[in-house]
């Protein structure tokens, strides 16, 4: 369907499906250079010093200038700078989509399904997706790397769209440049069904099944969270989710959610704007719970046509046991079809 290429470069549709994907916050870091590190070039003395990424994405950061010294006026300019012992170091740091800026962490990873096009993965609570600002290191994408080698040649080690820390459940990486363009295609025409479980500490009211179209962007006031906001007035996107109530009394209700789109922190926005905060969501104004310490999200469902075989797939996974504790807590049954 698409040539194989060792091109890092995003199509022009993936770097458009993936703008919400990853997080453009930079981060600076300011390094006291160690005794044993005097007189160290530049680049070694960061790879001692950041072991979590690769010597030449360090040297890029260097050529890019990204790197500073509270010695020096300007940036660093050359990778053979000779670091001195007390110097303070100031590296920017941003995500990138490159995977070989990252190094290989080997981690336990459930796969339920591969080929030699992709991977289905059961994403755990607690997994970052991708390195950003804070967790530059034991994501999932480290894991892919060390998984299979060949991963540090496709954009982000083929992972084609993220799910938060702390959900669980499904997702699909591409293990080739060609399935990885295909996958993002697919996603941007809406044709990987992606759904969700979530819980809410408050009730449904009115009819069963909601379609929410409330376009999300970054909280001016907040810059972890994201929101509901106007597009004459502030930046973001469309996004449309559907939802349907499962079971519901006076504690709150289970809802089947199915996103149409893609956007960063959807459900939880989408849900917590129409009154239906998930529950333990803290960031989204959702009250915490005795049984659950995360929001209560979990992607129970995936399914699309492989796009190479033309293979029909569809994968389904039960609900966690700490979102099944949170439901019996709160008297909500999990509906048999479903298990």
């Amino acid at each position: 369907m698409h040539p194989d290429t060792p091109s890092n470069t995003l199509s022009p549709i993936a770097a458009e499906v993936d703008a919400d994907e990853l997080d453009a916050e930079v981060e600076e870091r300011r390094l006291e250079i160690p005794p044993l590190l005097h007189r160290e070039r530049l680049d070694r003395a960061l790879v001692q010093l950041m072991p979590e990424f690769s010597r030449n994405h360090l040297k890029h950061l260097i050529e890019q200038a990204c790197v500073s010294s509270n010695a020096l006026a300007i940036p660093i300019a050359k990778v053979a700078y000779l670091v001195k012992a007390a110097e303070t170091i100031t590296v920017r740091l941003q995500p990138t989509a490159m995977s070989q800026a990252y190094v290989p962490q080997a981690m336990p990873l459930d796969i339920v399904y591969e080929d030699a096009h992709l991977r289905v993965i059961l994403k755990p609570v607690g997994l970052v997706v991708h390195p950003a600002p804070g967790n530059w290191s034991g994501t999932l994408l480290n894991g892919l790397l060390a998984l299979d080698a060949s991963a540090a040649q496709v954009p982000r080690a083929g992972i084609v769209h993220r799910l938060d820390k702390d959900t669980s459940g499904l997702m699909v990486v591409a293990r080739t440049r060609a399935c990885m363009d295909a996958l993002v295609e697919m996603i941007a025409a809406r044709e990987v069904a992606r759904e969700y479980l979530a819980i809410s500490q408050r009730p449904w009211r009115g009819e069963v099944h909601r379609e929410v179209e409330l376009p999300i962007g970054r909280d001016p006031r907040q810059r972890l969270r994201m929101a509901v906001v106007d597009l004459e007035r502030q930046s973001g996107k469309t996004a449309h989710t559907s939802l349907e109530c499962l079971d519901n009394n006076d504690q709150g209700c289970l809802v089947h959610c199915t996103l149409h789109t893609g956007r960063t922190h959807q459900i939880r926005v989408h849900m917590g704007a129409i009154g239906l905060p998930l529950l333990a969501d803290g960031l989204y104004g959702g009250a915490g719970s005795p049984n659950i310490h995360r929001q209560a999200l979990h992607a129970f469902s995936l399914a699309f046509v492989h796009p190479f075989s033309a293979e029909s797939l569809h994968f389904q996974v039960a609900l966690p046991a700490d979102m099944q504790a949170a439901l019996a807590g709160m008297g909500l049954h999990y509906p048999p079809q479903l298990e």
